[in-house]
């Protein structure tokens, strides 16, 4: 009887193991407020991202999605209030936060009608700006209609679950 319980053990944790590797991986993920963390399968780095519709703002959609390595800082900004015209058109706008100016003339690459994306080398003051934060803005040259502000709320607490998921990837 011990040696059909020890047989039946060990095969059980072998089919167990077997179907759990032929299972594709699942997305690391958590919870910051309304900001989501994760590391999904076909991505390299953790992202950590936060949408909201504003109410002040004929209920439109606000979408943004950061990540970073040693190397970068890649920030996604969607906005359903753009109507960008030519994919990969380089557009130039000056980042801030609440009160501090992050960048001048940073610029952003138009991925689709209603998302931009600037890439811009890794930098740990960006990082402390964004983290003290509560509002984005991105203020496009010539083109005061399309440059907005966002809402960033515990963007600080955000940013360290960002690092402890890029410290603890798989």
């Amino acid at each position: 009887m011990k040696r059909f319980l020890l047989v039946a053990g060990i095969l059980a944790g072998i089919l167990s193991a077997a179907v759990l590797s032929s299972r594709p991986a699942l997305a690391q993920q958590s919870k910051v407020g309304d900001w989501t963390i994760e590391k999904r399968t076909q991505d390299t780095h953790c992202n950590a991202s936060r949408g909201y519709k504003d109410k002040e703002d004929e209920n439109r959609d606000y979408v943004i999605v950061i990540t970073y390595s040693e190397k970068a800082i890649v920030i996604v900004v969607i906005y359903d209030g753009w109507e960008w015209d030519k994919v990969g058109e380089i557009l130039r706008a000056d980042v801030g936060t609440d009160d501090a100016d992050i960048m001048k003339k940073a610029k952003w690459e138009v991925m689709d009608k209603t998302t931009v994306r600037g890439i811009f080398e890794y930098d740990q003051s960006i990082m402390d700006r964004l983290s003290k934060a509560k509002r984005l803005t991105l203020d496009f040259e010539d083109d005061d209609e399309d440059s907005i502000e966002m809402q960033i709320p515990r963007a600080g607490e955000a940013l360290a679950a960002l690092k402890f998921c890029e410290e603890n990837r798989k």
